[in-house]
């Protein structure tokens, strides 16, 4: 059980947030669920998005800040995949994320950062969350966040 494995490490799956544009955090089209582009965000006791990690990784902000950002958009992802599929335990396979970092264009250790993501991923599902992955490097993201991870997933047949 996923969500047993995400209690065991302290991980409680933060409340389901809106979009904070003109778009779904879901869409399913067959047994592919796309998972809109997460950002490192907490919801405070007011229900308010609280951006944890701003800025530019390798300036603003530390590559292990960054890497623990990444593992912040997983579990915002798992808030969403779990509303949408009913259980954490449906999805299939992890097909591809793509992670974004906020950084200046010398930075050069975005595969460190989104390492972040695919071991987190791996951890909590193992062989189901190998996947292929894309890293990249831009000069802003939404609300100056310091990475942005969006997901492919596979769910099973139900």
């Amino acid at each position: 059980m996923i969500e047993e494995k995400l209690n065991s490490l302290g991980i409680k799956l933060p409340l389901s947030s809106n979009a904070i544009g003109s778009y779904v955090p879901i869409v399913a089209i067959g047994n592919l669920v796309f998972v809109s582009g997460q950002i490192p965000v907490e919801l405070s006791s007011s229900t308010s998005l609280q951006i944890k990690f701003k800025g530019k990784v390798g300036k603003d902000i530390s590559v292990e800040a960054g890497q623990q950002a990444a593992k912040l958009c997983v579990i915002n992802a798992l808030t969403h995949l779990k509303v949408a599929l009913g259980s954490l335990d449906n999805i299939k396979q992890f097909v591809k994320i793509s992670g974004y970092v906020n950084c200046d264009s010398s930075f050069s250790e975005h595969h460190i950062v989104l390492n972040g993501a695919s071991n987190f991923i791996v951890e909590i599902f193992g062989e189901k969350g190998r996947h292929a992955r894309i890293a990249m490097g831009t000069n802003s993201l939404p609300v100056d966040s310091a990475v942005e991870i969006d997901f492919i997933v596979e769910k099973e047949e139900l």
